[in-house]
């Protein structure tokens, strides 16, 4: 589905012709971006980087197993949103969990340092890292038999796209493969677990949103290289054995988060007090998204690594069929935009002007609704939490870890 705040730019792609023709085109296009990006990535790091013992020995005792029948865990993305909320429960359990991030500046390095510092307090070790780089991810494999994968790394934002959409295709499509040719390779191969997007949804008007749903044509660059990541990771499913389960998650908010989502701006314009933005459908209907809680959202994660299956390759070789799953992962509950914001201001006491402006669009994408049954049968997945808990939850952070904007100005 469309962001919260999805600009007029994006008209065209409501066109039905246009969007058939997009969706050849944009294949191609992708396909070529991604033939660049590859070879890019290949040359870029072809050179070993020398590792220490220590370096070493902090990745050994971050992936050592603390508990009967543990896994052990290579997390992407690990200084991330959800990524460091994954990493910290599994490392709390007992699981051995080793992190790699980029730390790259879309919405700033100090927040993803910050998370770094926690999970290290915890016993996380986080590599600085790029998972474009093949050498990288060989010495990772060679000094840890991973059991399990969970690729959280991507680039996000639907804005950014348009200033760099090579970014995407690096981020998005060519680090996945660099990770599943190592994953593949692998003896023994690890199981992986990856985030997709509900965004691969686009702009269609049947709701609930299943799973079993068609999702052509993706109407933004970034759902069009997740859609693109699953027809990849089905791929080295059938070919190499991968067990592979695919999240297709949804609005995700609470504590740490991104601070490029709508409810970060909203909470900091109240704080200001300045007017926020808040779009509707041109029928005049509210938006209403389908915002699922941080923790509930990690339960998802463990719940997919629990019941992943095995891989049933080794060096590339596939001995067997290997489970490949795609599951929803929100609340099944949506809540309307004004809804978010009236509670917002309830926590902080505070009021503020709304400006109601129509998004762009023919189609009816009014309405985030998704259909969870799927991982509630397979995984046992029961979201709790519902938004006013959730977003009680949040503000306390936000001014914990921020403070008030207007007294000091924390750089993200």
């Amino acid at each position: 589905m469309p962001p919260l705040e999805e600009p007029c730019k994006f008209q065209a792609f409501m066109n039905p012709t246009f969007r058939r023709r997009f969706s050849s085109t944009m294949m191609v296009f992708l396909w070529a971006l991604f033939l660049v990006s590859f070879m890019a990535s290949f040359f870029t790091f072809i050179r070993p980087a020398p590792r220490s013992s220590s370096w070493h020995k902090n990745v050994r005792s971050s992936a050592r197993i603390g508990r009967p029948n543990g896994i052990s865990v290579l997390v992407t993305g690990a200084a991330g949103f959800i990524g460091s909320h994954v990493s910290l429960t599994l490392k709390t359990r007992g699981d051995g969990v080793v992190g790699v991030d980029n730390f790259d500046n879309y919405y700033g390095r100090s927040l993803k340092q910050t998370r770094r510092e926690l999970l290290g307090l915890n016993g996380v070790y986080i590599v600085d890292g790029d998972i474009n780089d093949r050498r990288l991810l060989s010495v990772l494999f060679n000094t840890v038999e991973f059991t399990h994968v969970m690729h959280l790394a991507a680039q996000v934002g639907v804005q950014y796209a348009v200033k760099n959409p090579y970014a995407y295709v690096r981020g998005n499509i060519a680090s996945l493969v660099t990770l599943l040719e190592q994953c593949k390779s692998a003896d023994p191969q690890p199981a992986v677990v990856w985030a997709s997007s509900g965004s691969v949804y686009g702009a269609q008007n049947k709701v609930p949103f299943s799973e079993t749903d068609r999702v052509d044509p993706p109407t933004t660059l970034y759902a069009s290289t997740k859609k693109t990541g699953e027809e990849i990771t089905h791929t080295y499913n059938r070919l190499h054995g991968l067990s592979i389960t695919g999240l297709r998650f949804f609005t995700v908010y609470g504590p740490w988060g991104r601070p490029d989502m709508a409810y970060f701006s909203f909470i900091k314009n109240i704080l200001q007090g300045k007017p926020i933005t808040v779009y509707r459908a041109k029928n005049q209907v509210d938006l209403a998204r389908d915002f699922i809680y941080i923790d509930d959202i990690v339960k998802g994660c463990v719940a997919s690594l629990d019941t992943s299956g095995k891989s049933t390759g080794s060096g590339g070789l596939k001995n067997g069929s290997a489970p490949y799953r795609i599951f929803n992962l929100g609340n099944g509950s949506p809540v309307t935009v004004p809804t978010l914001v009236t509670i917002l201001e309830e926590n902080l006491k505070m009021k503020v002007t709304k400006d109601v402006v129509d998004i762009c669009g023919d189609g009816d994408d009014s309405l985030a609704y998704v259909n969870i049954s799927l991982a509630e049968r397979e995984l046992g997945y029961k979201p709790k939490t519902d938004l006013q808990t959730g977003l009680r939850e949040f503000v306390k952070w936000y001014l914990w870890y921020y403070g008030n904007p207007l007294v000091q100005n924390r750089s993200d």
